[in-house]
């Protein structure tokens, strides 16, 4: 077989005259077939065969006039002279044997239950006790009408003939040697005489119904039956070799050269794939360093579960930028060759996802939307539809509240499906095996990279190579020159500026800062001693950029960004807005930015190689690197295709030397779980979700199910004071005074765990534990007094609480917005426990008394930012408005709608909370997006932003439609600054979006 689908030819067969040639069975004499000699007693015979099962393979026969003779000059069903023969033949056999064992005449010989016969269970009594004793069921539907008459004759003569006949029950003569009846010679006749004279008389009886009815009836069911048993058996197979590329048709390949660039694989992904454990589906845990190709080995594995075992897949990716990088990769895939592309990040995702008639989904998630979707597929008995799970970075196991959502994920899939395969890309561990244990999985680790990789370290003006062998882990290689003047020496004190021109505007260059403020001075001070032909390097197209910044602006441009684009550089932090974010990364990419002062998370965030990385300081904020980030940030460094080398230098001031050569050289750190982290919160949340999803229902059941989690293989180092028995006993009856869950006590002792309403719209709504209470009674009380004629209301009940910590209000700011509002708004604001009065004695500056609650105080001042958003869909002036960073109300603006949705799924479980089901569903559309109504349609495109929605809408592409009908050729001329490879993907993933409509009604 090959290609993506495996198509089932059937053909309709009315022959008149049959080959003797053209089918062999193994009744088929051997002097005809060419073969061994026909089966002796002394030769081992098929067991249990069924005349019936051949004779569903026949082909139907056209019908002639009743005088013809059916059979011409051969007398076989099956294109052969053989089965006639056989039952002559066999019932000779068996006369002679009988005569020979049994002197009585008219007995014959039973077999004693011991006798060892190679042939036992064919022949018995008479070849009519065979065909009376194997019913034709099985082949009964397939069987052409003669042949049915044929079976009732044969079969009601057997139990003529048996000695049980008058007593319904088996046909067949009992075994036992004393029950010996015997025969009458006048009821013998031949076999072949009968079966003949019968199928001649079936040929010229008349029939009630027409013959071409008959044949059209037996035409189709022995079509349907061909076809059945050909999906059957395609279904059936665990893998199909579709084609020579690792099992996938040669589309494929083409595909990813002429979509991705790539011709040929790296050999190590070539051995990867050929893998036992790859091609017998065991879970696999593979490590490579940064930019070494992991994540092809991934999309080919997830194109195999798709295309060839039909299942679906599950990519998890850890940010919302990677998850929307991955769909628009994925998108032009899917058209191609048949599946859907569906996105689970921020807002956005069906929860349960929708079960499609005809192809297969690819879900690509973040940590906590993949949760979600393996919790809802558990949910609805679809666990076992999810073939494979690919988790990128998979390290961040160890990662606080996220590792401990990874570890939930994973331990549900493994204990509820053992069909599914999961996959993990991970940087190297030092304890790896604790991650093989938990998963049952194999472990391949290559240190291949396509670019070689030199790491340095740069200490007062002298450039020395890291190496581990060396005793003190560095080697001298050369010094730094430069012409520095006393002011530059004063501005750049660790010649940042002396080493990133050795290497732009040619070459690009990265330079990891260790606070956002950093990022935008090192920009800007590079920027003054730059020369002016950098002003001239691709002018035009910073000219475009700079426009392109003005217009996500409505107007307003960054003044750091307004002054160091011409130069070529720029800065990359979360204080900017997504929008800016991805037209730096573009312009990076395409070489019209060659440096970007940039904050540890780009390194994971998204792949944005370099000729030459620098880490600006040995620390994060005010810690100090560790081994894993460090190697994240220098594996930046290497472009392939592009470079030979890859350049990493760290700056260290002589304080940090010895903890450095600590960090070049030791190994990487052990990954550990957090299901214990921040006292148990997710062990915690573990638990109830378990209980809420019927996957444990007792304690005994819920200890069975943790012996499988990361925190169980690690128990000794993380449960030191108390069992993890006790740990879970203690966390149940946690969730019981939270009114979460019931315990209740049964008669033999033993304790039956339910979830309450409660804990159900919790779990399902993903709402962290400490704040379900606080959420419950907040809506609660919104609906007896619930301000319908604005959004305000609403707003300050989806504000997310995580977010209260960070909001500083500016006291003044605060009553002159509040101030702007309606006398309803005012109304509303204390009736939640804000009144005008606390905020007007707080902007003048006066001791307010009477107690009130700060964290209400700061919801709704951040409700706020978020209403003032809804009204004017202008970040940018509504952060100068508020005096907050841009990037600030750009992450509230995406938790604010996360969190929504979360809401949302948290109101559907509560039966009085009923209002508020239609109410957010538009919320989370307008908090998603945050533009004119006109404009969402288009904006839900993977990679289309506020402006570049606005210029398709300007030019005539207003809905989805449109543009998933778009030529990208002239939607690459028609909108400016559109590169052909962005428009066809923004084309390919509004193509995508039109598929993912539901096929089948839950």
């Amino acid at each position: 077989m090959n290609g993506g689908k495996q198509e089932i030819q059937i053909k309709r067969v009315s022959c008149r005259k049959r080959s003797r040639d053209g089918l062999k069975s193994h009744l088929t004499p051997a002097r005809k077939r060419g073969g061994h000699p026909p089966c002796t007693q002394q030769q081992a015979c098929p067991k249990n065969w069924k005349l019936s099962s051949i004779m569903a393979d026949v082909p139907s026969a056209e019908f002639y006039s009743d005088s013809e003779d059916l059979f011409g000059d051969y007398d076989s069903l099956l294109e052969d002279s053989s089965l006639l023969a056989q039952l002559d033949s066999a019932e000779q056999t068996e006369r002679q044997r009988s005569a020979a064992d049994q002197p009585t005449a008219g007995f014959t010989s039973l077999r004693p239950a011991n006798a060892a016969a190679p042939c036992e269970d064919v022949l018995t009594d008479s070849i009519l006790d065979v065909l009376g004793d194997e019913p034709f069921e099985d082949s009964q539907p397939y069987l052409p009408a003669s042949q049915h008459q044929f079976h009732q004759e044969v079969h009601g003569d057997a139990q003529r003939t048996s000695p049980h006949a008058g007593d319904n029950k088996t046909s067949t003569p009992l075994r036992d040697p004393v029950a010996k009846r015997p025969r009458p010679a006048a009821a013998r006749r031949s076999v072949t005489e009968r079966l003949k004279k019968t199928m001649l008389g079936n040929a010229a009886a008349p029939s009630g119904v027409s013959r071409a009815a008959e044949m059209k009836e037996a035409a189709v069911s022995e079509e349907i039956g061909v076809a059945t048993r050909a999906v059957e058996t395609a279904s059936g197979a665990e893998t199909a070799d579709l084609g020579p590329f690792f099992g996938l048709p040669t589309k494929v390949k083409d595909l990813m050269f002429n979509l991705r660039g790539i011709e040929k694989l790296y050999d190590w992904q070539e051995t990867c794939l050929n893998l036992d454990c790859v091609q017998q589906r065991r879970n696999l845990i593979y490590s490579l360093p940064t930019s070494g190709g992991k994540t092809l080995v991934a999309e080919i594995l997830v194109l195999r579960e798709l295309l060839c075992r039909k299942k679906d897949c599950l990519f998890i990716l850890p940010y919302i930028s990677l998850v929307q990088e991955k769909v628009r990769g994925l998108a032009s895939l899917g058209l191609e060759l048949d599946f859907v592309v569906e996105e689970y990040a921020g807002s956005r995702g069906r929860f349960p996802p929708v079960r499609r008639r005809s192809g297969r989904s690819a879900f690509v998630a973040t940590i906590e939307k993949g949760h979600s979707l393996v919790n809802s597929l558990i949910e609805t008995s679809r666990i076992q539809d999810l073939g494979l799970v690919v988790v990128d970075e998979l390290h961040m196991l160890g990662d606080g509240s996220r590792g401990a959502v990874i570890e939930m994920t994973l331990a549900k899939v493994l204990y509820m499906s053992k069909s599914t395969q999961i996959i993990g890309m991970s940087a190297t561990l030092g304890n790896i095996r604790d991650l093989q244990t938990f998963l049952k999985a194999e472990n391949y680790t290559n240190d291949f990279r396509p670019v070689q990789l030199k790491e340095y370290v740069k200490l007062n003006d002298t450039i020395y190579e890291v190496d581990p062998k060396e005793e003190d882990c560095f080697r001298f290689s050369r010094p730094l020159n430069f012409k520095y003047s006393s002011s530059m020496q004063k501005m750049d004190p660790d010649h940042i500026i002396a080493l990133v021109t050795e290497v732009i505007p040619t070459h690009s260059c990265l330079v990891f800062c260790p606070t956002k403020k950093n990022c935008e001075n090192v920009a800007a001070m590079i920027c003054k001693y730059l020369k002016e032909e950098f002003l001239r390097h691709r002018e035009a197209e910073k000219g475009v950029l700079l426009r392109a910044l003005r217009d996500s602006g409505n107007g307003a441009v960054c003044p750091v960004l307004r002054r160091t684009v011409p130069y070529g550089l720029a800065y990359h932090h979360s204080g900017l807005t997504s929008e800016e974010r991805k037209l730096v990364e573009e312009a990076y990419s395409s070489g019209v930015l060659c440096l970007l002062a940039c904050t540890s998370t780009l390194a994971a965030g998204i792949n944005l190689p370099a000729r030459r990385v620098i880490l600006r300081s040995p620390y994060v904020a005010t810690d100090f690197l560790k081994r894993s980030q460090y190697k994240q940030m220098v594996g930046r460094a290497g472009r392939a295709g592009i470079d030979t080398v890859g350049e990493s230098i760290l700056i260290l001031q002589d304080k940090d030397t010895k903890m450095a050569k600590t960090l070049v050289s030791a190994p990487m750190e052990n990954c550990y779980s957090n299901l214990m982290h921040d006292e148990g919160k997710g062990l915690l949340s573990l638990i109830l979700s378990l209980i809420g999803l019927n996957i444990t229902t007792s304690l005994d059941q819920m200890k069975d199910f943790l012996c499988g989690t990361l925190l169980f293989v690690q128990r000794k180092q993380l449960c030191v004071e108390t069992s993890l028995t006790e740990t879970v006993q203690r966390l149940v009856g946690l969730l019981e005074d939270k009114h979460l869950i019931t315990v209740t006590t049964e008669s033999h002792g033993g304790q039956t765990l339910q979830v309450t309403k409660l804990g159900r719209a919790t779990y399902k709504g993903s709402v962290d534990l400490s704040y379900s209470e606080v959420l419950y009674r907040d809506l609660s009380k919104g609906l007896e007094g619930l301000l319908l004629n604005s959004f305000l209301h609403l707003v300050y009940l989806v504000t997310p609480y995580d977010m209260i910590a960070q909001c500083k209000p500016d006291w003044m700011l605060f009553f002159r917005q509040f101030t702007l509002l309606s006398a309803t708004e005012q109304k509303m604001s204390a009736a939640v426990g804000v009144p005008e009065s606390f905020i007007a004695r707080k902007a003048a500056g006066q001791t307010v008394r009477k107690g009130v609650n700060m964290e209400q105080v700061r919801r709704m001042y951040l409700a706020l930012v978020l209403f003032s958003l809804l009204k004017e869909t202008n970040l940018w002036s509504v952060a100068d408005r508020f005096q907050l960073s841009r990037g600030f109300v750009q992450s509230l603006l995406s938790s604010s709608s996360a969190f929504c949705s979360c809401v949302l799924h948290f109101t559907q479980e509560l039966e009085e909370l009923w209002p508020f089901k239609a109410l957010l569903t538009e919320l989370t559309r307008r908090l998603s997006y945050c533009v004119k109504a006109e404009l969402i349609p288009l904006m839900e495109v993977a990679g289309v932003m506020e402006s570049r929605a606005k210029q398709l809408y300007n030019a005539g592409y207003k809905t989805l439609s449109h543009l998933a009908n778009a030529d990208p050729a002239v939607l690459s001329n028609t909108i400016e600054n559109l590169f052909k490879k962005q428009a066809n993907q923004i084309v390919a993933s509004a193509k995508m979006l039109s598929l993912c409509v539901p096929d089948v009604a839950e």
